[in-house]
Parts: C-alpha cells; structure tokens; sequence
C-alpha cells in the first residue's frame, strides 16, 4: 500500500531526528553509562513514531518550514517511550516483552528501568529548552515554541496521560463491573490520548496556525486517540502475537475492564470506525490539501499490530 511505503519513509526519517537528539552513552563513561545505554536501548527498541509523525504531518499541514518541530518530536518520543518502561515495570503491567524485545526492566533491572524513564522525561525537557535557548533571538519561533513547550508539558503531566494512567491504576484493583463508560472515556482521552493531541496541537502552533485551527487539531487528535486505543483493545482479543510483538490476552489475565470488556468486540470495532470518520471530518473541515494526514487516520485504526 502507498500509505505503507509512505509511513516507514517518514518513520525512517524520524529515527535520524530522534538519534540526533538522544544522549551519548560514551560522553561520561566511567559514571552514568549504564543510564544512558537504558535510555537509549528504550527508545531504539522500535514502535510506529505515531506522535513525532503526526507532529511533522500537521507542522506541514499549515505551511511549516524549517526544523523548529525537531527537538519536539524527539522530545515526545521520548516521553512517549519513557511511559512505556514505566508501564513495562512489575508494579504496573510486569510485561517482558514489547515490539518483540525484552522491556528495560528485563534487560537492565527493575531499579535502572525506573531511572531510565525518569531520565528520559527529564532529558525531554532538556531537549526542548535548549532549543528553546537557541531561538532567543526569533521572538515569534520563541513564542510558538513556549505555546508548544505548555501544551507538551501539560499534556503529558496530571492533566494528562500521568492522570489518565493514575485512574487506570486505581480502577485495576477494582472489579471490571465498576468500570464506568465516563471513566473508560477518561483514561482513553488521557492515557494514551493526551500525546496524541498533544503531538497534533504542537506541529500546528509551530507551523503559526491559528487558535482555532489549533482546537481543530485537538478535537481530531481526541477522536484518533480514543480510536486508537479501542483498536488495541480489539487486538489484544483478535490479535496475532507475531505481529504485535507482544503476547495477546493481557487485558483478561489482568481482569482489566476495556471497551471490548464492555461493549464487545463488534461495538467496539464500530466505534473505531465512527471515532475515525470523526477525526477524517474533522480534518477535511479545514479545507487543506492533505492526503498522507487523512490516510494515516484511517491505516491507524485499521491497523493489524
């Protein structure tokens, strides 16, 4: 498929920003190399590059130029990844294995997997802050980079995917049956969700999109999220393990409540379809030529892994 060939091009471009923005695991070897090499291997371990490349798709979408948007796609990957080894860790999912590898923990212990996330985020914000520096001159990139830098801060924090996955935790001790559909909704809106919106928002401010255009992104980036997080609830039911690189089942060994739990599978699979055509109007509402944006939405949530 053309969308295919299309997404691993810009996937393969995304890995050179990241790897340029990454810490050198030989710049203080005799100290923090074990940490580095963490960090590194966490990131290197694979996955879509969904957010830094929906961040790239709508910097485009609005006319952007130059690579402004770089330190921040590097910086969501890297927040994004963080996430996962901290849910990778025995106190939360206790997973070995993601993208087919062994998680960090597995790898490095659960002690430097902790750590390795906590720098990870930190180093984020390095990222984004010396870039930040570095425009000091230019006050409208400077502008647009500390929107960006708020909405990436507050998206990723307690309003966010740190809130969303809070409420996930203190709902897993709970039967499923006292699962609401609001909280569902929340956790799915926050927990994977919120970088999601976040990525979208940020390529818009940074390419100087209107406030409006703006919320348009968030409310398409609220759709795709929600989407993209009922497909994997599908998948850990129908999914091949191969595939996925993970082994399928986790959410009923878990007795944890999901919108399969809830509403079956065949609900679910509409409501991926409706919350996808959502986002599709959304972005078709703007009046803008973009046909890799329009078919990432829909090759998202259709997706086999």
């Amino acid at each position: 498929m053309e969308i295919e060939r299309e997404i691993e091009a810009r996937r393969e471009r995304i890995d050179a920003v990241i790897e340029r923005y990454l810490p050198d695991a030989e710049e203080n070897p005799y100290f923090e190399k074990k940490l580095r090499e963490a960090m590194r291997y966490s990131v290197a371990a694979g996955g879509k590059r969904l957010r830094p490349m929906l961040m790239e798709a709508c910097f485009e979408l609005f006319g952007g130029r130059g690579e402004s948007m770089h330190p921040f796609m590097a910086a969501i990957e890297m927040i994004h990844t963080y996430s996962l080894v901290h849910d990778d860790l025995p106190a939360m999912d206790n997973d070995l294995y993601r993208r087919g590898k062994k998680t960090t923990h597995a790898v490095y212990g659960e002690a430097m997997g902790i750590l390795a996330g906590d720098g990870l985020l930190n180093f984020a914000y390095e990222t984004v802050a010396e870039a930040m520096a570095e425009q000091a001159a230019d006050r409208d990139c400077l502008n647009r980079m500390v929107r960006a830098f708020g909405v990436l801060s507050s998206f990723a924090g307690i309003r966010g995917m740190v809130g969303g996955q809070s409420v996930d935790v203190e709902s897993e001790s709970l039967p499923p049956s006292a699962m609401t559909e609001d909280k569902l909704d929340y956790i799915y809106e926050a927990k994977p969700g919120a970088l999601i919106q976040a990525s979208m928002m940020i390529g818009a401010i940074l390419a100087g999109a209107c406030e409006e255009s703006v919320g348009r992104m968030q409310a398409a980036g609220r759709c795709l999220g929600k989407a993209f997080q009922i497909r994997d609830d599908i998948l850990d039911v129908t999914g091949n393990p191969e595939l996925l690189g993970k082994p399928v089942g986790s959410d009923e060994k878990n007795n944890k409540a999901t919108f399969v739990t809830l509403r079956g599978v065949e609900q679910a699979s509409s409501a991926v379809e409706s919350l996808s055509q959502d986002a599709v109007r959304i972005l078709d509402g703007l009046g803008r030529e973009d046909t890799f944006l329009r078919g990432l939405f829909l090759y998202l949530t259709d997706r086999e892994h």
